[in-house]
């Protein structure tokens, strides 16, 4: 440790670098501090500025360009830290987490506890782990390696290390979808409905995980969904519903850190996704939720006996957590509507909502089947009734009046931009499209840069069982940039069955 008062303080300059929401730290390796503290790359580094404080990981800088004199903070150090101009910080190692223990006694198969697991939780949201130990806990929790006792000990602690909303009296509904089948973007749908037919439907979403979109990339291409728990509020109490980013109004922020580990990883397990759900639906004051549960050979739920698991895991979770759930089995076979991609599928959205002849018939469909089960869980009618008064709702234009005025609410309504480079995949021959490989197809959308760059993604043209003659359009593909378009091109034409076509058996 170095001697004297400011023999470890740095001028903190900003990297203008996004490491997502790791904080980053950058020291020249012959930096006073740097050599004089011990740091090596990738130390974990306590960083203090002011009144704040921040543990960030260490990069080490070889170009003599970069000063010896200063710190680069990346923009989640930045933020975290919020520094005047010219400020100095002082650097440290890092404290061991706390909840290392716990961690380790998970990779090597214990069972924890709920306080076991809130500090890990606790460590994660303070930054005191770095994203190498959040991997090995994804991992860790991965498979069945998660029990039922443990999945709900994971969720209350999810719950516990952040904020909580409290609404009137009343019930507060909710409908969440698992997940793995593109498109399916019926929350906005099914929040305008529940909202305009007098119910209260405060919906978090988070950022997409493994898929080309999650429902808030997509509401992002049209409104402002980036709000605060106050800002949240007064929209709910305004319109009756939100559609909002979780990240932003701080309800199960662990959530958020484990989802920036799972997303390169590209898996989550069954006991995570519970805990990632149905934490969110606790913290944001739900007492009604609707599981949408797709199943199919190419969906994240691929047989009955994986649904009968997942939706156990899922109803005994909520009842422990006092929440009321249900589990709508749908069809996971091929992906719904057409666009797959943030903006793609905001267009289906607003075509749906605005009734427009374009608008994908299923995506209608389903967002009326999943409407219709929440208002006959709120006003006790039978689902026939319930559903039909949804499809009155739908078009008539309440829905639709609802939606805009939930996003004026958020900060004002815009249409969602489409990508100007595209480029067509045609079918080979004649037939009939006997599968579609949602899998490769979400594959597709993401190399073509979805979600990070909304316009991009994939625009499915053809359904199952649709007649398709020798050079007609299977799908789309759209892209910010022509790199991109060919990187989706080239995992197209190495993947000549994404969309299959053939004779019918």
């Amino acid at each position: 440790m170095t001697n004297g008062r400011n023999s470890n303080r740095l001028r903190l300059v900003r990297a203008h670098i996004d490491t997502s929401q790791q904080p980053v730290v950058f020291m020249h390796r012959d930096c006073g501090v740097c050599r004089a503290e011990g740091f090596s790359a990738m130390a974990r580094v306590l960083v203090r500025a002011g009144r704040r404080q921040v543990v960030a990981t260490l990069n080490v800088v070889f170009d003599e360009r970069f000063g010896h004199d200063v710190a680069a903070l990346s923009e989640a150090a930045w933020n975290a830290l919020d520094p005047e101009p010219e400020a100095m910080g002082s650097f440290s190692h890092a404290e061991p987490p706390g909840s290392s223990g716990a961690l380790r006694a998970k990779v090597f198969g214990q069972r924890l506890d709920e306080a076991q697991f809130q500090h890990l939780m606790r460590d994660a949201v303070d930054n005191r782990l770095s994203d190498v130990e959040l991997a090995a806990f994804v991992t860790a929790c991965a498979g069945d390696r998660l029990d039922i006792a443990e999945t709900i000990a994971l969720t209350r602690a999810m719950v516990a290390v952040g904020e909580r909303i409290e609404w009137d009296s009343g019930p507060v509904y909710d409908k969440h979808c698992v997940g793995g089948l593109p498109g399916n973007r019926t929350t906005p749908i099914v929040v305008a409905l529940v909202a305009a037919a007098g119910y209260r439907m405060p919906k978090t979403s988070s950022r997409a995980i493994t898929s080309p979109a999650g429902s808030a990339d997509t509401m992002e291409t049209m409104t402002t969904v980036a709000l605060d728990l106050a800002a949240m509020r007064r929209v709910v109490e305004r319109e009756g519903g939100c559609l909002v980013w979780g990240g932003t109004v701080c309800l199960s922020p662990a959530d958020d850190v484990l989802i920036r580990v799972e997303k390169p990883l590209d898996f989550d397990s069954d006991g995570q996704l519970v805990a990632s759900v149905l934490s969110k639906k606790v913290a944001a004051g739900s007492t009604h939720v609707l599981i949408d549960m797709p199943i199919g050979p190419t969906a994240k739920v691929r047989s009955a006996a994986a649904a009968d698991l997942l939706e156990a895991r899922l109803l005994a979770t909520a009842r422990a957590v006092g929440l009321e759930a249900r589990v709508l089995r749908t069809d996971g076979t091929q992906p719904v509507g057409q666009g797959i991609g943030p903006a793609l599928e905001a267009r289906d959205v607003l075509r749906v909502l605005r009734g427009d002849p374009l608008a994908p018939l299923d995506l209608r469909e389903r967002a009326l089947d999943l409407a219709g089960h929440l208002l006959a869980l709120a006003s006790g009618i039978a689902l026939t009734q319930a559903r039909a008064r949804a499809r009155e709702l739908l078009d008539d234009g309440s829905a639709l009046r609802k939606f805009m005025a939930i996003c004026q609410a958020q900060g004002g309504f815009r249409e969602p931009l489409l990508a100007d480079c595209r480029h067509p995949v045609l079918a080979h021959r004649e037939g009939r499209v006997l599968a579609i490989d949602n899998r490769r197809l979400a594959r597709v959308a993401k190399l073509a840069g979805a979600p990070g760059s909304p316009e991009a993604g994939v625009d499915l043209r053809r359904r199952l069982g649709q007649a398709v003659h020798a050079g007609e359009l299977l799908f789309e593909i759209h892209a910010r940039t022509e790199g991109e378009l060919q990187y989706a091109l080239d995992y197209t034409l190495a993947h000549p069955s994404i969309v299959a076509v053939g004779d019918s058996p």
